[in-house]
């Protein structure tokens, strides 16, 4: 019985220790990947909620699938074996099974085609967004310009290993963090300045290619603050592995204090620049 009694215990202390890690780093961090994580990242916003539903939509429909071809596998080993039938058939064709077989796979494509079709042009455009925030893309990190806030420039690169501090996360924190309001549609505008990368942000359910030459839009909407994690999802060089994304989702209030920083900020950088001049 005590042997029993402590084997449990050690059961319950795995579960707890293996559990405890991710609620703990999510109270600290909203939308970051979490260890021993299964599925998707928690969703932030109404386009990953949309995400979630095609893929739950999806999920069902091939587990129905693997089930029905799972049982007609063994359904026909158990009736058409070599032992009960010595014989074989000498059936070519089936005129109702070739139809169906054709048509039902068809028709499964079809539901599943409607709500993704639906999906993408839900998240490729937004009528009226809040704001605009320009994208673009570098070797090795990105750039967010916020033309309706005055024209704020932020370069935002990886922090290093070396220069980690307390409650940073490795290969996912940044210098300067893109700051967007809670609540607001956010249009995004990516672009490149040298070869193909894409935006991604699992928590937002957005990803977006960001291509030299050419302009492409999608948006964001968070419905709560917090700080959102994401990374480049395009091989594209030597430090593909270090271009990560930190969105800081604030108060509508926060926000514009600090539009007000950042300005003053970017005038104070200014300034040797104009002095040299």
């Amino acid at each position: 019985m005590r042997t029993v009694k402590r084997l449990l215990a050690l059961v319950a202390g795995f579960i707890f220790t293996f559990s405890a890690a991710p609620f703990a780093l999510a109270q600290s961090v909203v939308g970051a990947p979490h260890p021993w994580e299964m599925g998707m990242q928690h969703s932030y916003g109404p386009i990953k909620e949309r995400i979630i539903d095609l893929h739950n939509l999806v999920l069902a429909i091939i587990t129905v699938i693997t089930v029905f071809v799972a049982g007609l596998l063994v359904w026909v080993m158990v009736r058409y074996n070599a032992r009960r039938n010595p014989v074989p058939s000498r059936t070519s064709h089936n005129t109702i099974l070739e139809i169906a077989w054709t048509v039902i796979p068809v028709l499964i494509l079809v539901v599943i085609a409607i709500p993704s079709f639906r999906l993408i042009y839900y998240q490729d455009r937004t009528p009226d967004p809040d704001m605009t925030i320009k994208v673009t893309a570098h070797q090795w990190y990105w750039e967010y310009q916020y033309p309706d806030q005055g024209n704020i420039d932020i370069e935002s690169r990886i922090v290093h290993d070396e220069d980690l501090k307390p409650g940073q996360l490795r290969l996912l924190d940044v210098d300067n963090q893109l700051v967007i309001p809670v609540g607001k549609k956010i249009r995004i505008l990516t672009n490149s300045t040298d070869v193909i990368h894409s935006f991604f942000i699992p928590s937002f359910g957005v990803q977006r290619y960001a291509i030299p030459g050419r302009t492409i839009e999608t948006w964001m909407e968070a419905d709560r603050i917090g700080t959102f994690y994401g990374e480049c999802n395009q091989i594209c060089g030597q430090d593909h592995s270090r271009m990560p994304i930190s969105v800081k989702v604030v108060s509508e209030a926060d926000f514009k204090a600090w539009t007000v920083e950042a300005k003053k900020s970017a005038s104070v950088a200014q300034l040797p620049k104009i002095a040299s001049n």
